[in-house]
């Protein structure tokens, strides 16, 4: 008995250690269940979620069953957490639970248009067909961002170059000027004066408090920016702004037309299209011209008479949505409105951007020749400052 109880003692102890997992093991399953806490919280980039779509659209229209298509999109799907979405969204159909319901458990990943649509597309039988529809929304909104980042790109980098560059020679390239200048042991001009004091302002610990100080303040405005009253100053703010409020609005206009569009046309009612447009606006102005619109079309009015009294709607949406419901075409006249707004900010952004290269090589040349001219000008003035 004592011979088996030991051979049984060593084979346990055997199979545990068999079972302890290594090093590289432990490191992985550690970050998967680190992607599993982030699957509920984590925002999935559109870019990531188009390309879902299309395939998802792809597959379905080529006969391929909802399960199979997930299960082949979560093999291929390069985002660890994304792929755990889809994953878990792929067990729950498997389960029975209907594919819009399983998405909108992750309302990070899956926006409302997208669950919305989904639950539109299961209850008329075509799916791959809404959500065909719904790529191609999504595809148009990537262009659109891509378009406006694109623009801003360019003088972000510049701007973000000139500022380390004027660092360099405010920390490291002046202080030693500096000391040359005080030894002549003359008044120096008040530029040069000007730019040494900001130079020893740049390398002493009042900088630290500065930038700190900026960090905290920065951190703040984001937090107060997120509450409704912040995102309404805000956005009144931006829009009073030239040029850029006047951009910022088309963008506002083109994704409401379109995504009304897209909705009214895959059947979606009105009162629940304006919901999600409003939700997914990111504009108070558009948010509150979706409840005005929403309580006039309760009460049996017309978009075009609510969104007549809205100064924010230009008057080419006012007419082309008249005429989209005297022809019973609201959806395609929509839809041709976001179009045209597209066109009009790829046409701003292309003259901003040839307007920002002659503004920014004038700016910086500002900039950089006055820091070197208020060096200089003391050794050009030293025959003065010596001998006087």
């Amino acid at each position: 008995m004592a011979f088996v109880s030991t051979t049984q003692s060593v084979s346990t102890a055997s199979t545990s250690k068999a079972a302890k997992p290594s090093f590289w093991e432990g490191q992985r399953l550690a970050k998967q269940k680190a992607y599993e806490r982030q699957a509920k919280r984590k925002k999935i980039k559109l870019q990531d979620l188009t390309v879902f779509t299309q395939q998802l659209a792809s597959m379905l229209e080529a006969g391929l069953p909802l399960v199979s298509a997930l299960d082949a999109l979560q093999e291929q799907t390069e985002n660890p957490v994304f792929k755990i979405i889809i994953r878990n969204v792929k067990q729950d159909v498997s389960g029975g639970t209907a594919f819009s319901e399983a998405t909108a458990k992750y309302p990070n990943c899956f926006p409302n248009l997208f669950v919305s649509m989904v639950e539109a597309g299961e209850a008329s039988g075509g799916l791959a067909n809404i959500l065909g529809k719904v790529a191609t929304y999504f595809e148009e909104t990537v262009k659109l961002i891509k378009k406006v980042k694109g623009a801003l790109t360019y003088p972000l980098v510049v701007l973000g170059m000139a500022f380390g560059l004027v660092q360099v020679l405010l920390i490291f390239v002046i202080p030693v000027f500096a000391e040359m200048f005080e030894s002549f042991g003359r008044d120096l001009p008040a530029p040069t004066l000007m730019l040494m004091s900001v130079s020893a302002f740049m390398t002493s610990y009042k900088s630290l408090v500065l930038l700190a100080f900026i960090i905290a303040f920065v951190w703040i405005l984001r937090k107060l920016i997120k509450t409704p009253k912040g995102r309404r100053v805000k956005d009144v703010a931006l829009s009073k702004m030239p040029i850029v409020g006047g951009l910022l609005q088309k963008v506002a206009l083109s994704r409401f037309c379109r995504t009304y569009s897209i909705l009214l046309r895959s059947g979606v009612p009105i009162l629940r299209s304006l919901e999600i447009v409003s939700n997914a606006s990111g504009n108070t102005y558009i948010e509150i011209a979706c409840s005005e619109i929403s309580k006039n079309v309760s009460q049996g009015g017309q978009l075009s008479d609510t969104v007549a009294g809205i100064p924010y709607f230009p008057p080419t949406v006012k007419h082309m949505a008249r005429a989209g419901e005297q022809t019973g075409n609201v959806d395609g006249m929509m839809n041709k409105i976001a179009d045209f707004y597209d066109n009009e900010i790829e046409t701003t952004v292309e003259a901003l951007t040839s307007l920002m290269e002659p503004i920014l090589i004038c700016v910086l040349g500002v900039v950089i020749g006055s820091i070197v001219m208020a060096m200089f000008l003391p050794i050009f003035q030293m025959a003065d400052v010596v001998g006087g």
